[in-house]
């Protein structure tokens, strides 16, 4: 018999980041380069998003959390506090079907 809940987990990992239109726009505006959270931003507002800053900072962490994007650097501007940059952790997700329902 499986573990189906143990052999869900991924999943349900990338369905609960990967659920929400805005985050596959962050995704396709980081693409193969690095961008840092004011230009994701300003490209959500110019794209008519509508969100605001701590709405992008919790989009950012869902992604993060599932593996999909991390911090490449820090970005120095202005003397304030240094800006994170972003790139694509994963540009693929691979789901096996098999091996992990029977234990191999």
């Amino acid at each position: 018999m499986c573990d189906c809940n143990g052999h869900l987990n991924p999943l349900k990992k990338y369905i609960r980041a990967l659920h929400c239109p805005t985050r596959w726009t962050i995704i396709w505006f980081i693409g193969d380069g690095k961008r840092s959270t004011k230009e994701i931003h300003e490209f959500l507002q110019k794209n008519d998003e509508g969100i605001t800053r701590s709405g992008l900072y919790f989009h950012l962490s869902e992604l993060k959390n599932a593996d999909i994007i991390e911090m490449a650097e820090y970005k120095e501007e202005g003397g304030g506090a240094p800006e994170k940059v972003w790139k694509l952790k994963r540009k693929k997700i691979e789901i096996n079907l098999l091996d992990d329902a029977r234990g191999e």
